[in-house]
Formats: structure tokens, C-alpha cells, sequence
């Protein structure tokens, strides 16, 4: 028994998981690979045996990616339309603490994995990256379930969480063979706050998943040893001149603008659907018209000897970069072209390879953005990064032409190389997409060289700044397209973020549970609401929070205290009592009398299905009480249903949480945004002095960020009359006869409430200096709002020792309820 224990915990281990998580993806990224490979040379080889006939060449450059795209579509949409996409944001918004349903399922792998190989093997340009992330995330949360039999620390929410972290890393990882940069970009792309004590699974992970993957190419003899994907072979010694370092600065610069512009039209092509109601609803029934006619027009643009001729169009993704990178300067080249492989495609005998190039990236750029929107999983990381290459490649064809017989230093002339520069553009480009700077690191991994780490970093950099300041990355704006859950950047130099405050932002008109409360009341209030957790209050006039409950808790509670199953089993105690009755007084000798029943009473109907328990139930019970009909029954029911739900509710056997998470009215909006960023927060409750004063949800929360980033929040004017920053601070001496104040006036309502209490059982309160609003009385006595306890403790203050100096600072604004109302009718742009 204890070997088998002793195993058990070694095999339920980190290191076991992140092995067994590392190999799986190593695998499934190889065989991915090679399945795509393989048919993008069924792809080439039919186009090249019908080399005489140009139409029959057409059709099957058209048909063959146009029947792969359409079969990817039509598998996601059957098997699990959640594979749709990059699944990098989705990712993003799960990790941030917001469940999202089918994303981490089977079926999304068995979509995602079919799905993608198709799309990687019909040549379009879709990327492997992101939907791989998403990937290896559903494989860790899938192994994370098997690794529970060994080990139930996997069971846990935050530690599956955790585990996330280090499925991003080996995604990328063994995507690319770049466990390094894989680790970075993913803490860059998914976290904003990142724990240092995942780090070291992640890189775990993802070198023990690159080494498999490169060592399963090497076993398939796709390479001699175990090398970088796109190896390059630039001279060491002196790559580049600081002389070239302006031309690099550019490459970062424009980087940083067609990112941004590549952003916008990603997202603007998607939002112009939607507006179209009729389009929309158009290419939903026929889900398979957008992504074929994509297709199609893409191969057609395409078609080698059309107008592919003049942009390489024979050139897979693939292909393309490792032409883009290679030593040669295609400017000079006057030979053979077939000499240069496959780079002899960027060679026209009429056409310059600057006009070649600026096709290729003009063509491949419109493409992109479409292709990155077609209902299939794809990525856009690959097509952006072959976008890069181009661009930095026309750059170095350009300095190569200005500087032919190379750059003059120190006596010793250096050739430009081109290829150099393609790197640096595939770096600042995609980084400027994916607001990164690890891409940096990821090229060094493909390329196998470090030389150019300088004017890449250099590069990169510019691209951020200028892209961040412009757009927000391809997958927040994803996000925001989507709409999920997800709260944004602040942003660059807003002072606005530390002007506002959470009590300008919170929503006071909070739904709540009160300890005193009716089951009633808390029916009444789960059919008014939808919110997931509620506040518990000590009572609706204290207001004092003492914890809060899940939803799912409440129901519990109310199903259990109405449900038959306790019906019947008070039914059964009632009738046992009712049979030892007559016996125990007859015994006695003492001439009592059967008590007398009410015939309604619900406690002597039987409901159990055994016929001859009830008959005998019925015979010893003949003289009190009489058989009743079915709807007489069913009114029974009724009554007891309506005498249960007028107790009080008790909460000992409900789970509470006794700690949620607080905020003070004068948190800055800067530090809200940390605490929510840091701690995964969807809500948080707004206190003072312990009593609830309002809640901000993540939605609120967005809102207000957008709002402080843009134009600034507008403040509701009595909030906003509290800001005097020239006001001299309330002496300790005066705060001390306030809080004896607020004591006071609070021990005065609880005694008045208890005194109520003893003569009546309603639950509303009978003691407030204004009447609450009308709609609560409607809704249900338990259906509570806090507005008339926000007008009690703003009279409060004004009956308090320090009233002068509050009410020179108010300057006549009165704080009732009624004018709240007022004002937020007025003022239309509160960003609530």
C-alpha cells in the first residue's frame, strides 16, 4: 500500500504533467506538419501534371484549396463551432478568470486539429500559432482531468489556471522550435500580471516539446540534425553597419503603421458584415458562401500563370519566407534564375523584383486580412510574419541597389544583406500586431542566428510604440469585436485614471439578501435578478455586509425548503405523531380528547404511492379528517407552499463567503484596474465603515476605462460637489463625534426595528427619513435597494457635529434619492 501511494503522489508530480503535455503537442504539431506538407505536395504535383492544359491547371489551383477551406468550415460548424478562429483571445479572456463554455473541450481539439491541418494544406494564408495555443490549452485541460486520479490538487480552478500558462508556452513553442520565444510571447499575448512560479513550467514544457518536435523532423529525415526551421547563414563576423541602423529604424517605424492599419481592416471587414443585416443574416444561412468565395478569389489571384507570375504566386507560406531570407541580392542577379531555387520565382524577365516584391506584399496583405476572418481556425501570426519579410526584404533590395558596392567602414567595404533585413521586418511587423517584443527572440529561434539582435530590438521597439499608440493588438481588437469579458489597457499619460474614483462608477442601486429576510422575499429576489452572487447584508437598514452567496446556493436553499421530498417527510413525522396520539392519552386514563384538526391542513394528506400504507394511515385517522378531492389537495399544497415561504430563511446550511473582495469609495480607477487585472476580479463590493454602499462588475469597470481613455468620464454632479481638493481635512477630534453620531442614529433604527419586529412580521423596514421608491413594494418585500440607505447616511452627516463644514462644501446640492434620480436623467452620457 504504500509503494502504490508512494507512486500515485510521484506520478500525480509537475514535472510528469509537463512531460506528458509536451509530448502529446510535439506530436500532434508534427503530425500536423506533415500532413499539410504532404498535401501541399498532392497540391503542386497536380498543378504541375496538367502543365500543358492552362484551364485544367486553373481548375485544380482553384478547386483543391477551395474543397479543403469548405471542408475545415463545414467540420468546425458540426463538431464544435468554437474552433473557429485563432482561439488566442478566448484564451486571453479564460485565463483573466471568465468561464467560457465548449472552449476547452474534446471536441474543440478534434475540430481545431482536423480544421487547421486542412487549412495549413490548401496554401491560403492562415497561421498555425494561435489556434496551436489554443490547442495545447485544451490538451492541458484535458490532461489536467486525468491527472486528478492521481493527484486532486489538478481539480483546482487556480491551478488549472496555472497550468494554462505553460500550455501557451509549448504551443508556440512547438510550433516554431522556439521554446524561448514561445515562453515570452506567451506571457506577453495572455497575461497582463504574470506569477514568476509558473515561469519555470513553462520553459520546461516548451524546450522538452521543441526537442521532440525537431527530433521527430530529424527521425523523418526532413533534416540532417536537429536545426532552426528557417535556418539563414549570414556572415558572423559583421552582419551589419551602424550606418544601417536609420534604414532598420524605418523598417520598425512602417512596421509599426501596417500593423495598426492591418488591426483596423481585420476589424473593420468583420464589423461591415455586421452592420449589413441582410448580408449577415445572408452568410449565416449559408455559412459556406464567405469562406469559398475567399477561397476562390484568392487562388484565382494567385494562379502562377496569370497574375501570380507578377507576385510569386507558386510560393507556399512556407516557401516564401525561406526564399525571403536567403543570402542572395536578387537586385544584382543577371544569370540563370533557376540557379537561386526557389527563389527564382521573385525573378521576371520583364518585371523588376522591386515591383515583383511591392505586389507580393500588397497582394498577400488584402488577402491576409480576409483570409484571418474565414469561419475556420486559423491564425494570423504566420501571414503577418510573411508580410514582415516581404516588406523588410524590399527595403534591403532598395539598399543593396543605392549602396552596390556595399558600405564603406573603417577601410573594408561590407556588403547590405537583404536578407538581414527581411528578418528585422518579419520581427517589427508581427510584433507590431501582436503588441509583443518576443518576437524579437522567436526570429533569432527560426532563423538560428542571432547577428542582427541590435537593429531587430531596435526595430521592434519602434513598431510597438508606434502601433500601441494607434491600435490595440489584433487580439484584443478581436475581443472587442467578439465582445467578451475582458478589460482593457488603460492606456499612456491619462491622468483621468487617478481622478476618478470607484464611487463615481459604482452601480448603488444594489440587489442584496438580508440575514432577517423571508423565503419569500429571496424568491421574489432570484426571479427579479440574473446577477450570479449576491451580497448578505445584517439587515436592510444597518446594511452592514456580511459575505455573499453564490446564486446556485440560493435556489438550493429555497428548492430544499419547498420541495416535496420535505413535504413528505413532514407528512410522515405529522402522521407518526398522529397515530401514537389517541393511544398515549387512552393509556393514560386521563379522558383526553383528540385535538382538533383543521381539515385543510396539508400535514394529513399522504402522498406516498403506497396504497395500503395509506389506507391504514387513513383508517386510524378517519374521524379528523376527510378525503379531499384533487384540487382541494393541490390547494393544500399551495397553503403549506405560502405558509413555509412567510418563515425566515436559515442559512446554516447554505455556503457564504465570508471575505468577498472590498473596495473604499476613494479607490483610484488606476488602482481598481490593478486589483481587477492582478486578482482575476469580475465584481467588487464598494463599503464604508462595513456597511454596502454599491458594487462595480467588470462591465462597469470596462466602461469607465474606455470612457477615462477617450473623452474622460463625466461625473454625476453630487458625486462630483465632494471634489474640493483645496478643502482643509476634518480634524480627528470632529470624525470621532461623526462616527459617535452615525452609532447613535444606526443603534436608534435597530431598536426601532426590533420593536417593529415584536408586533409585525413584515420584513421592511418602518423607520427611514425618505420613503423608498414605490417599485420596491411591487417587486416583493425581500427585493431590497440601498438608495433610501444612502439618503439615511447622507442625513446622517448632515445632523452630525461637522454639518457647517459639509454643508459649505455641498453648497445647497441636497443628496436625497429623488434628486439622484433627477440628476442621472439629466446628465445622458454617465457611462453606467
Amino acid at each position: 500500500i504504500r509503494i502504490q501511494k508512494y507512486i500515485t503522489r510521484k506520478l500525480g508530480e509537475d514535472w510528469i504533467f509537463l512531460v506528458l503535455l509536451g509530448l502529446v503537442m510535439a506530436l500532434v504539431s508534427w503530425g500536423m506538419d506533415y500532413a499539410s506538407a504532404k498535401s501541399l505536395q498532392a497540391y503542386k504535383w497536380m498543378y504541375k501534371e496538367l502543365h500543358p492544359n492552362i484551364p485544367m491547371q486553373y481548375l485544380a489551383w482553384v478547386t483543391y484549396p477551395l474543397v479543403l477551406i469548405l471542408f475545415a468550415a463545414i467540420f468546425c460548424h458540426l463538431v464544435s463551432p468554437q474552433a473557429v478562429g485563432s482561439g488566442i483571445p478566448e484564451l486571453k479572456t479564460i485565463m483573466r478568470g471568465v468561464v467560457l463554455k465548449e472552449y476547452l473541450t474534446l471536441k474543440a481539439f478534434v475540430a481545431k486539429v482536423v480544421g487547421l491541418t486542412a487549412g495549413l494544406g490548401s496554401g491560403l494564408p492562415v497561421g498555425k500559432e494561435g489556434p496551436f495555443v489554443h490547442i495545447a490549452s485544451i490538451c492541458a485541460a484535458v490532461l489536467s482531468k486525468f491527472m486528478s486520479i492521481f493527484c486532486g490538487v489538478y481539480e483546482n480552478v487556480h491551478r488549472q489556471l496555472e497550468l494554462l500558462v505553460a500550455a501557451c508556452a509549448v504551443g508556440v513553442g512547438c510550433c516554431f522550435g522556439a521554446p524561448l520565444g514561445g515562453v515570452l510571447f506567451s506571457i506577453e499575448v495572455t497575461s497582463t500580471y504574470f506569477a514568476v512560479r509558473n515561469y519555470w513550467r513553462g520553459f520546461f514544457a516548451a524546450t522538452f516539446s521543441a526537442f521532440i518536435f525537431r527530433v521527430l523532423a530529424v527521425w523523418n529525415k526532413d533534416a540532417v540534425t536537429i536545426t532552426a526551421l528557417f535556418r539563414t547563414n549570414f556572415r558572423m563576423d559583421f552582419p551589419f553597419d551602424l550606418q544601417e541602423l536609420p534604414a532598420f529604424a524605418v523598417i520598425g517605424i512602417c512596421s509599426g503603421f501596417l500593423g495598426a492599419f492591418f488591426v483596423y481592416l481585420n476589424r473593420q471587414v468583420v464589423l461591415c458584415i455586421r452592420r449589413h443585416t441582410a448580408l449577415s443574416q445572408f452568410l449565416t444561412k449559408y455559412r459556406l458562401i464567405y469562406p469559398g468565395v475567399i477561397s476562390f478569389l484568392i487562388a484565382t489571384v494567385t494562379f502562377p500563370p496569370g497574375f501570380g507570375q507578377f507576385m510569386a504566386g507558386e510560393l507556399m507560406p512556407r516557401e516564401a519566407i525561406s526564399s525571403l531570407f536567403d543570402n542572395y541580392t536578387w537586385a544584382k542577379h543577371t544569370g540563370d534564375p533557376q540557379i537561386l531555387g526557389k527563389s527564382a520565382a521573385w525573378i521576371h524577365p520583364k518585371v523588376s523584383v522591386f515591383i515583383i516584391i511591392l505586389l507580393f506584399f500588397l497582394m498577400k496583405f488584402w488577402m491576409s486580412v480576409i483570409a484571418t476572418t474565414m469561419p475556420i481556425p486559423c491564425g494570423g501570426f504566420m501571414p503577418v510574419f510573411v508580410l514582415g519579410a516581404a516588406f523588410g526584404r524590399l527595403i534591403g533590395e532598395i539598399m543593396a541597389s543605392l549602396f552596390p558596392d556595399g558600405i564603406l567602414f573603417d577601410g573594408i567595404v561590407y556588403k547590405i544583406l537583404p536578407g538581414g533585413y527581411a528578418v528585422i521586418g518579419a520581427a517589427a511587423l508581427t510584433g507590431a500586431v501582436s503588441h509583443t517584443v518576443s518576437t524579437a527572440v522567436i526570429c533569432f529561434e527560426l532563423t538560428g542566428q542571432i547577428s542582427h539582435i541590435l537593429p531587430m530590438m531596435v526595430a521592434v521597439i519602434l513598431a510597438n510604440m508606434v502601433a500601441q499608440s494607434l491600435q490595440p493588438s489584433l487580439y484584443d481588437s478581436i475581443i472587442q469585436v467578439k465582445k467578451l469579458p475582458y478589460l482593457p489597457d488603460l492606456g499612456w499619460n491619462h491622468i483621468s485614471k487617478y481622478n476618478v474614483f470607484v464611487e463615481d462608477i459604482m452601480v448603488q442601486d444594489v440587489k442584496f439578501v438580508s440575514s432577517n429576510c423571508k423565503y419569500r422575499d429571496l424568491q421574489t429576489l432570484l426571479q427579479s435578478t440574473t446577477v450570479k452572487t449576491l451580497p448578505l447584508v445584517d439587515s436592510p437598514e444597518t446594511m452592514i455586509l456580511l459575505g455573499s452567496v453564490e446564486r446556485s446556493e440560493l435556489q438550493a436553499l429555497l428548492q430544499r425548503h419547498i420541495s416535496p421530498e420535505r413535504r413528505r417527510c413532514l407528512n410522515r413525522e405529522m402522521q407518526q405523531k398522529l397515530a401514537e396520539a389517541p393511544y398515549n392519552g387512552h393509556s393514560k386514563g386521563s379522558g383526553a380528547t383528540p385535538p382538533k384538526l383543521k381539515h385543510e391542513s396539508f400535514a394529513y394528506v399522504d402522498e406516498d404511492e403506497d396504497t395500503d400504507e395509506k389506507a391504514e394511515v387513513r383508517g386510524k385517522r378517519r374521524d379528523f379528517i376527510k378525503t379531499s378531492d384533487s384540487p382541494s389537495f393541490l390547494c393544500q399544497i399551495d397553503a403549506w407552499e405560502q405558509e413555509e415561504l412567510n418563515k425566515d430563511v436559515c442559512f446554516d446550511c447554505c455556503c457564504i463567503d465570508p471575505s468577498p473582495f472590498q473596495l473604499v469609495e476613494r479607490t483610484s480607477l488606476h488602482k481598481t484596474h490593478t486589483l481587477f487585472s492582478l486578482l482575476g476580479l469580475s465584481h467588487a463590493y464598494i463599503t464604508s465603515m462595513g456597511k454596502l454602499r454599491g458594487v462595480l462588475a467588470l462591465e462597469e469597470l470596462q466602461k469607465a476605462i474606455e470612457g477615462s481613455t477617450r473623452s474622460g468620464v463625466r461625473l454625476r454632479p453630487p458625486l462630483a460637489s465632494f471634489r474640493d481638493t483645496n478643502r482643509t481635512s476634518i480634524s480627528s477630534e470632529k470624525i470621532s463625534q461623526a462616527t459617535q453620531a452615525w452609532n447613535q442614529q444606526d443603534s436608534c433604527m435597530v431598536a426601532a426595528q426590533n420593536a417593529t419586529d415584536l408586533g409585525t412580521e413584515s420584513p421592511l423596514p418602518p423607520y427611514s427619513h425618505s420613503p423608498q421608491p414605490s417599485h420596491l413594494h411591487d417587486e416583493g418585500e425581500g427585493l431590497y435597494s440601498n438608495y433610501a440607505t444612502d439618503t439615511d447616511l447622507e442625513e446622517m452627516e448632515l445632523t452630525g457635529p461637522v454639518a457647517e463644514d459639509i454643508s459649505d462644501i455641498l453648497k445647497d446640492i441636497s443628496l436625497r434619492s429623488t434628486d439622484l434620480y433627477e440628476d442621472e436623467d439629466e446628465d445622458e452620457d454617465v457611462p453606467l
